[in-house]
């Protein structure tokens, strides 16, 4: 039984989704998803854990065609709609998916690889609606659900396997920990290949009989048309979007920055998640809105971990407390737990762990120790809440012995009024074995870069501070709006 999709059954009349100004009520999602399920089933009783993929558009039929292929004991393969189609042949190779569904926009795209590996294709506007339901399959909690793949930054991107029992864990922890409830609307801007979207989203709202509102693309003016409306209460966004956001409101006129902030009295939360959130956008946030942004931390493999706290002080720079049911420890090189206010790679051990990453035994051993998630990203734990401090791989500069946190550095570089944003890197030297190196994105006039030093020696130790600069119109990103660290530090190379 899946019990997410279960409890829809509890409030069938209740609007379930808004998706291009249509509303879908949760019998109608049950309907819709059920009929895909009997499809997808044909002569079969049960998919066995068959892959299918999907590449449909935030909406409606994303969530139908996810239910459904859970209903029919598949496991889910979301595409990412805006990958290319190298990337998506891939997912749909590693995963050996024999089925693939899509909306009628992506078929010419996928079409070559339909032939190609004699898929099972469907069109998901061209399903019919099934009359009859027949019985569908039961399984246990522990059975494979879906399939999430990793950006990829170093190696080829790995396939998370997470189970019902996982997916549940994830959505009930957040459920308690954040306040949600039946009367919540919330709107999705966030891409729906990733746990941030499907998760804390999509499945957060539908466990709680909520409403979860869709736009067809991010767009600041769009985005604060739908919050005028004075339905939505929640919203979770990654920084970037913040930012973007925050610009709007900028070039707006005084009569009209009062009429956006105004409507942010309705709202009970709101969320930022999936990259570090500079201190300077949550305060600018917090100036428009009146909100202090949750930040929390998270990743495919683990969904949510730690956060700051629903009621009660959010420290700015800091992810707070593990969520109840997780396990948190830091632990140093040398494999043992550091001391409070010691650096150390963050590990997890709980309910909400990955099962294993699809058919890459060797990575799956190699990710756990002792029963814990190796996370490969460094923090502290400093008066009672964590910091991150980044990926131990592209975050962490070794430089002349030193462990140098890049995003302290970016954190310092935005304050200067010539900054709008920043990334930091390691390069490799033969001297220090890396040194600092930040590329700056500066609208207007450039900082005279001697001047700019002198600046952040008022600031920062020596050590910390940038031997390299570059400057950029922008920095290199991936479809949420995180900085690709490793695509920075081959444009220092170029």
């Amino acid at each position: 039984m899946i019990k997410l999709i279960e409890r829809a059954k509890n409030w069938p009349e209740r609007t379930a989704i808004k998706d291009q100004g249509k509303a879908f009520s949760y019998s109608e999602l049950l309907q819709k998803s059920q009929s895909i399920a009997i499809h997808l089933l044909g002569t079969e009783t049960d998919l066995s854990e068959q892959r299918v993929a999907f590449m449909v558009r935030p909406g409606f039929d994303y969530v139908a065609v996810q239910w459904g292929v859970w209903q029919a004991g598949g496991i889910a393969v979301p595409l990412c709609v805006d990958h290319p189609l190298p990337s998506l042949q891939y997912v749909i190779e590693n995963t050996n998916a024999r089925t693939l569904i899509v909306h009628q926009e992506y078929e010419q795209l996928l079409k070559p690889l339909v032939a190609e590996r004699d898929l099972q294709f469907y069109i998901v506007e061209e399903f019919p609606k099934v009359e009859k339901i027949n019985p569908l399959p039961t399984f246990p909690d522990s059975r494979r659900a879906m399939i999430l793949y990793t950006s990829g930054t170093t190696n080829l991107p790995k396939g998370v396997v997470t189970t019902h029992q996982n997916i549940q864990y994830q959505i009930r922890t957040l459920i308690d920990a954040w306040g949600w409830d039946m009367n919540d609307h919330i709107l999705n801007v966030l891409p729906l290949h990733h746990v941030h979207g499907i998760i804390n989203v999509i499945s957060c709202a539908l466990w709680s009989g909520a409403c979860v509102e869709f736009i067809p693309k991010f767009k600041a003016d769009a985005v604060f048309k739908r919050f005028k409306k004075g339905e939505i209460n929640v919203f979770m966004a990654v920084p970037t979007v913040y930012y973007k956001l925050i610009s709007y409101w900028n070039n707006q006129d005084e009569r009209t920055q009062k009429e956006l902030s105004n409507i942010f009295s309705n709202f009970r939360l709101m969320v930022s998640g999936s990259a570090a959130l500079p201190v300077s956008v949550l305060e600018d946030w917090k100036k428009i809105s009146g909100h202090t942004l949750l930040e929390r931390y998270g990743m495919t493999e683990i969904g949510m971990a730690l956060s700051n706290p629903y009621r009660g002080e959010r420290r700015p720079g800091h992810v707070g407390q593990p969520l109840p049911g997780v396990d948190i420890r830091l632990v140093g090189e040398d494999g043992v737990v550091v001391k409070e206010g010691e650096q150390g790679e963050i590990q997890v051990k709980g309910p909400n762990v990955f099962k294993e990453y699809w058919q890459n035994p060797e990575a799956t051993v190699q990710s756990f120790t002792d029963g814990w998630f190796r996370t490969g990203d460094m923090a502290i734990w400093n008066e009672g809440a964590y910091r991150i401090l980044g990926r131990n791989s592209v975050d962490i500069i070794k430089s002349g012995g030193y462990k140098i946190s890049a995003l302290e550095i970016e954190e310092v570089l935005r304050t200067h009024p010539t900054i709008k944003d920043c990334g930091v890197v390691g390069l490799a030297n033969e001297e220090w074995g890396e040194i600092v190196a930040a590329s700056l994105v500066c609208p207007g006039q450039k900082p005279n870069l001697k001047a700019l030093n002198e600046w952040l020696k008022t600031k920062l130790p020596s050590y910390k501070i940038p031997r390299q600069y570059i400057f950029q119109e922008d920095l290199p990103r991936n479809t949420i709006g995180k900085v690709t660290k490793k695509a920075l530090q081959r444009c220092f190379q170029d």
